[in-house]
């Protein structure tokens, strides 16, 4: 398995793995509606946050497909975790991965989410060789389409109606980006 040097530190930001001491952070952010309204789940109780966590404790690095590294975002200065970033592997065959963050709503409008999920993508590229990263969204998560506009992912696709999600129809939206764009975006040479 490969686990990259932790923890990461950013301007603003520490990325780190998830602990035990992390659970009350992930039920007050998973016991949200706001949180919770364009995700594939419903808000959770204590017990189900504690078997959430245990899979992001489980989710410490990539040895093949199907695999995630999932990092808790938390502020130096405080300590306090706002949230996490998630990078899947999709495809060994084809070098293909995902990126997912979640953030409580209190710590919105900062640009936290761009500066974590940055750091998911430069691992993908640099660390894990990927050629492609994906990022799946509902539609209407304008919010989540700008984090991923800032990072320089081009939306490729909406998908009409193509899932019932909480027992509603929904449009998904894909964003993704190439090596090669992340390349130049970074300023790096091939």
């Amino acid at each position: 398995m490969v686990t990259p040097d932790l923890p990461i530190t950013t301007d603003r930001l520490l990325l780190r793995l998830y602990t035990e001491d992390d659970l009350d952070d992930v039920h007050d952010i998973q016991s949200r509606p706001d949180v919770t309204r364009y995700l594939y789940w419903g808000v959770r109780d204590h017990t189900q946050a504690r078997g959430s966590l245990a899979m992001k404790i489980a989710a410490s690095g990539l040895s093949e497909e199907g695999d995630n590294l999932t990092l808790a975002v938390v502020l130096p200065e405080t300590g306090k975790l706002i949230g996490d970033v998630q990078l899947i592997w999709v495809s060994r065959e084809h070098r293909q991965g995902e990126i997912g963050y979640i953030f409580h709503p209190d710590f919105g409008g900062h640009g936290y989410a761009t500066e974590a999920a940055e750091v998911v993508l430069r691992l993908g590229f640099e660390a894990y060789g990927l050629h492609r990263v994906v990022g799946r969204l509902d539609a209407r998560n304008t919010a989540s389409a700008r984090v991923l506009e800032r990072l320089g992912m081009r939306r490729e696709a909406h998908l009409v109606q193509n899932e019932i999600v909480k027992g509603e129809w929904t449009d998904e939206v894909v964003y993704a980006m190439l090596a090669d764009e992340w390349r130049a975006r970074a300023g790096l040479t091939s």
